[in-house]
């Protein structure tokens, strides 16, 4: 795919963005080749390979799960506005 000034500056502008006019055509060439690229990747087969969580195969580094804090619930709930049966009442939103 391939874009055009008129695409970029119209791009831009939904973006607020402010491209200086000498800059334009530069952006449309970066940009048709990120698009070019995305399109030849969709085009990949992958059925038989797993998602991963990182580009670089490495494991996540929990900490582990400890209450650090104690239960105030009821102080927090003594000073809200509106409670009942221990969950707070707020206005409907949505009708």
């Amino acid at each position: 795919m391939s874009l055009t000034a008129n695409d970029v500056k119209k791009i831009a502008h939904l973006a607020r963005l402010g491209i200086a006019e000498q800059d334009v055509e530069h952006y449309a060439k970066d940009l048709s080749g990120i698009l070019d690229l995305m399109t030849r990747m969709g085009q990949l087969d992958t059925a038989g390979i797993a998602p991963m969580a990182h580009p670089l195969d490495q494991t996540q580094r929990l900490r582990a799960d400890q209450v650090t804090e104690s239960n105030q619930r009821e102080h927090f709930q003594a000073i809200a506005p509106q409670t009942e049966a221990g969950l707070y009442l707020v206005p409907k939103v949505i009708e």
